[in-house]
């Protein structure tokens, strides 16, 4: 907040893009290592983030559009609250993924935002055009007027017995 107000949000910019050219250097000899395969490349990243102390993990998902992706996830963000009032930190970070493994990434969910995790969808291989993608709108967050829907919050999937959610 201190930089926000002394330097205006150009300012978490510079500090967002600064944090995102440290991540891309720290990261980048241990990605480059993997390979040129994409989901090589998103394990690597979420080994080196997961011995930064990040939780990391990427796991294949099947998105039913023919489109191969791993999910990036990190269960824990060391600015975190900081994010939460400047997603800036969240865009620079997303961006820095992009580039360090070589696709379009996009975020998912954030803890900043008040997700359980920060996901990152990291496209593996361009659509399967040879087999027609199968479509199922409370399946894949499609609203009937075409629009994206977002899945239960975690507050949704909580039980009577478990109030707080999975501990870890």
């Amino acid at each position: 907040h201190h930089l926000a107000a002394t330097a205006g949000r150009a300012g978490v910019r510079a500090y967002a893009e600064h944090r995102a050219h440290e991540l891309r250097e720290r990261y980048a000899p241990e990605v480059r290592a993997a390979g040129p395969e994409v989901t090589a490349r998103a394990r690597a990243l979420a080994g080196a983030l997961g011995r930064d102390g990040f939780a990391a993990s990427a796991r294949p998902v099947d998105t039913g559009t023919g489109v191969a992706a791993v999910q990036l996830c990190q269960g824990r963000c060391p600015v975190q609250h900081a994010a939460a009032a400047f997603p800036e930190l969240c865009e620079a970070e997303t961006q820095a993924f992009s580039e360090l493994l070589g696709v379009g990434t996009r975020r998912l969910a954030t803890l900043g935002a008040g997700g359980r995790v920060c996901t990152t969808h990291v496209p593996t291989a361009p659509p399967d055009h040879d087999r027609p993608a199968q479509h199922h709108p409370a399946q894949h967050g499609t609203t009937t007027s075409g629009g994206p829907r977002r899945a239960p919050g975690p507050a949704a999937r909580r039980t009577p017995s478990s109030p707080e959610g999975p501990r870890g």
